[in-house]
């Protein structure tokens, strides 16, 4: 038998394409009772992983095993609620794409993502995309996000994905590392991705005048090889961001500027919605906590009600 290991580097539906440790591409399907232990997942092998595959004559290949994941980000699966879908595996950091306007990113959507991130170690940097279209009012109110996002602990960059100097500004933070784009259709992750690796031609949507919302166009999670080393992972443009197997009480825990309020609440069990002594209320009410990341803390504790999820905010 011919053993070999890999990384998973696309899913398309029912197979996997493997880049094995000595440079072949190989599609692979799953060997048929192999399911993971544990996770509730509409796709049990996921873009990122490491995996263990035995060749067969016809030059295809079955997946076998998959290593230990150092981290993986999950949503909600658009089609069954009670089951989540992997993104992908094994990250070093998320590029979360939002715009203030062209769509419209809400803050809820970006403090979902956050939080999920929180909850699976993954480290996010946030891109403010299509800087050159705002209005002096826009960009305004984008200089107010990035300084409440930058207050909480998150790095913040503005740019333009059709600027020439994306490459330059965005290389010192991509080089050796696997990072994932992510962010709601129609925000540019695709044309950002075209402009930082040459060649690639990702197709890109236009935007629905109608609703000024995207388009869905990536189907399927990808790992892009960055033309300075390290990977870019596009991923489908995203619509909600249902969180899953998180305790009430432990959502303060992944909002860093309320998990830090907290500790001061009179009650150890707090839900910082009505208890007397609550020391996040008055932190929002004294302005050390931003009264949409408050907003978005209360929307994911209401969510533990399943049947309450929203799929578009």
């Amino acid at each position: 038998m011919n053993e070999m290991h890999g990384l998973v580097i696309k899913n398309t539906g029912s197979w996997y394409t493997v880049k094995t440790d000595d440079g072949r591409t190989i599609e692979c399907k799953i060997k048929g009772n192999f399911r993971l232990r544990g996770i509730r997942s509409t796709n049990p092998v996921a873009v990122g992983d490491r995996v263990d595959i035995i060749l067969n004559a016809e030059g295809t290949a079955f997946i076998t095993d998959i290593g230990d994941r150092r981290n993986y980000i999950i949503r909600k699966s658009p089609n069954l609620s009670k089951q989540s879908h992997i993104i992908a595996a094994n990250v070093d950091q998320a590029f979360l794409v939002v715009t203030v306007n062209y769509p419209q990113t809400s803050t809820t959507f970006i403090d979902r993502f956050l939080a999920s991130a929180e909850a699976y170690r993954v480290p996010v940097i946030l891109i403010f995309n299509k800087t050159d279209i705002l209005s002096p009012e826009e960009r305004e109110y984008q200089d107010m996000m990035m300084n409440l996002y930058r207050t909480v602990g998150y790095e913040c960059v503005a740019l333009s994905a059709v600027d020439d100097s994306v490459g330059e500004i965005l290389r010192p933070m991509l080089e050796g590392k696997i990072t994932l784009f992510s962010g709601n259709s129609g925000v540019g992750k695709s044309t950002l991705l075209n402009s930082l690796i040459p060649g690639l031609n990702l197709r890109t949507a236009a935007i629905s005048e109608a609703h000024n919302t995207g388009m869905h166009t990536t189907t399927f999670s990808e790992m892009l090889p960055l033309p300075y080393g390290g990977w870019a992972i596009d991923t489908p443009g995203i619509k909600g961001f249902g969180t899953f197997d998180m305790e009430p009480e432990e959502i303060c825990g992944y909002f860093k500027e309320i998990f830090k309020f907290s500790k001061d609440c009179r009650f150890r069990n707090c839900t910082h919605t009505h208890e007397p002594g609550c020391a996040v209320r008055k932190a929002v009410e004294d302005h050390y906590i931003a009264e949409s990341r408050y907003a978005s803390y209360i929307s994911m504790l209401e969510d533990k009600d399943e049947s309450k999820y929203r799929e578009a905010f």
